[in-house]
């Protein structure tokens, strides 16, 4: 069906900052801003045909600028957590900056790429309507190595999928892994706590981690403990577990380590809004997933007013696992100079 393009604000120096709403033919749409490359807005039907944005996020620059939670955007170059604020590549020590617990690096933080104007372009591709948002990223941004060229696309397909592809070439061997950080509630952005929803993840161990939520490296099976998703389950059922992982975070916000063979694409996870009938499946050819139940996310400033506070979303974080760089073990999220980082995520939206 094609796409819109409006003015959605201005930057502090004046700069123009632009909506682009996808529409397919089933009336589905997905909008995105050139700011920081952001997911905005998913509507999709319920059981009913009636439509509802199950995406939280912000609606003005400044509340995108300053609001906490990170809502529908490309993190990178790294996403997750690099322990100590450091990583080692081709024997040269790289020092981050300490944006978590004091000693750790967060998201590639404090530099964003939310902060940033990316270029656009909008194409019909056979799959769907794409938009590509293009970045470069010097030698040194974020304290990475490398002049990069990075392209995160978003595809909206006549089966109600959108699509996301990343790449991203430098010119020296540095770090690649990147993820959407968008909250998820299928009963509308607006609807306050989403933990009545019902997830599956296709995943029988996850990554422990220490009190700082980085990884020790240890593997752990998910069965018998809180961390089993392998049925589906209302989130809301072992939250509240006495299990020291989810006492630590505050909820489940921690790494997967999904089952399917390296690089394939396959589906990873499920969510189902029983009272609403939407159900959204995730596919990734990426290792390990986050789920996130929003457990810090505490603002009154979403869109249209919302508030949204009480665990109102969740993230499925597709991804290398946190601190894969320092951990030898783990699938090296490290590119060499040259070659291409490309992975896709998709996120498919259905009801039953």
């Amino acid at each position: 069906m094609g796409y819109t393009k409006t003015e959605f604000g201005r930057t502090a120096a004046g700069e123009p900052v632009y909506r682009y709403t996808l529409t397919n033919e089933q009336g589905v749409s997905a909008s995105f801003t050139n700011l920081g490359a952001i997911w905005l807005t998913m509507m999709v039907p319920d059981r009913e045909g009636r439509m509802a944005d199950v995406v939280l996020g912000y609606d003005t620059v400044d509340h995108i600028l300053t609001g906490p939670g990170h809502p529908g955007e490309p993190v990178g170059r790294n996403a997750n957590r690099i322990g100590n604020a450091r990583l080692t590549i081709d024997g040269i020590t790289y020092v981050l900056e300490k944006n978590s617990a004091g000693r750790h690096n967060l998201h590639s933080g404090p530099h964003f790429y939310r902060e940033r104007l990316w270029d656009a372009s909008v194409e019909e591709d056979g799959l769907g309507t794409k938009i590509t948002f293009s970045l470069f990223s010097p030698a040194g941004d974020q304290g990475y190595p490398g002049n990069a060229n990075i392209a995160v696309s978003y595809t909206l397909t006549p089966d109600n999928s959108l699509k996301l592809d990343y790449h991203l070439v430098a010119d020296a061997d540095t770090i690649a892994n990147f993820t959407n950080h968008a909250y998820f509630n299928l009963a509308g952005h607006d609807s306050g706590c989403a933990m009545d929803q019902q997830v599956w993840v296709d995943a029988d161990f996850f990554t422990i981690t220490d009190a700082d939520s980085i990884p020790t490296g240890e593997l752990v099976p998910v069965k018998g403990t809180p961390m089993d998703f392998t049925e589906m389950k209302p989130l809301s059922r072992d939250i509240g577990a006495d299990y020291e992982p989810l006492k630590q975070a505050g909820g489940y916000d921690h790494n997967w380590a999904l089952n399917h063979a390296p690089g394939e694409l396959a589906l990873s996870a499920k969510a189902w809004d029983e009272k609403s009938g939407r159900l959204m499946e995730v596919y990734t050819d990426l290792p390990g997933v986050q789920l996130y139940t929003a457990n810090s996310l505490n603002t009154d400033t979403g869109k249209g007013g919302a508030v949204y506070k009480d665990r109102p979303g969740y993230c499925f974080e597709t991804q290398y696992f946190p601190d894969a760089a320092n951990k030898p073990q783990f699938a090296s999220p490290i590119l060499k100079a040259g070659e291409e980082y490309k992975t896709t995520t998709i996120y498919k939206f259905d009801v039953k």
